[in-house]
């Protein structure tokens, strides 16, 4: 929840920036919440582009969110149909991390992490609120502003485990979105980034050679009445 204010507030800020409200930015918080997608809207707002460039840009953006879907379908199996839905109608990128590795130990349950879920999405909405609040009041450099989406990315990045799988999967990412800018793909560039990730990953994975464990210890089995 403190992360989401951390990024909340430059959100809102550059939702002020666009001309929006604080009661529209709250209300777009909740309906919405999309992290990527409400920081995507005012920049690409600014820089003049137009507005069925912005609905396909988001919407290949928020594609990401089937992945976590599918990801998240096997520990659903239990849960009522209604619960599934609303949680996987709240997932994010940072709770994902979250309940995926609770899932993976096996202690958690869909209605826990749907509480994860709508406690990020209520932090997130009236950090929003206060950033409109705030970008009203005082000027902050729209530029700071932006960059707070991309640190919250770095932040999740560094924090992985350090396994050659996953640094070849940020790698390959990173390479993704490069190469999708540079031809023009701007708007499906992270979700054509993140596959090529996964798949780099999934082949590494499979090719690289195996560590070998620890050999077992040797055991020296005497008969009885065989010395002392």
């Amino acid at each position: 929840m403190l992360g989401y204010v951390a990024i909340g507030l430059p959100c809102g800020i550059l939702c002020s920036s666009i001309g929006l409200n604080g009661i529209q930015v709250l209300l777009l918080s909740y309906l919405f919440y999309s992290g990527a997608g409400q920081f995507m809207l005012p920049n690409m707002y600014l820089a003049g582009g137009p507005l069925a460039s912005i609905i396909a840009s988001i919407s290949f953006v928020n594609t990401r969110q089937m992945l976590y879907a599918a990801s998240f379908a096997p520990y659903c199996e239990k849960a009522s149909k209604l619960l599934s839905f609303f949680f996987a109608a709240t997932v994010t990128d940072e709770s994902f991390g979250v309940s995926i590795k609770e899932f993976e130990a096996g202690r958690w349950s869909v209605d826990r992490a749907l509480f994860v879920n709508l406690f990020s999405q209520s932090s997130w909405a009236w950090a929003n609120f206060a950033g409109v609040l705030i970008g009203n009041a005082i000027g902050v450099p729209l530029a700071i502003a932006s960059f707070a989406m991309t640190s919250i990315f770095i932040c999740l990045m560094v924090t992985q485990r350090l396994s050659a799988e996953n640094v070849v999967a940020m790698v390959a990412a990173m390479v993704g979105v490069f190469v999708c800018k540079l031809v023009g793909l701007t708007g499906p560039a992270i979700l054509i980034g993140a596959v090529v990730g996964v798949v780099a990953a999934l082949v590494f994975s499979r090719v690289a050679p195996k560590p070998q464990g620890p050999l077992p210890e040797r055991t020296t089995v005497v008969k009885a009445g065989e010395g002392q």
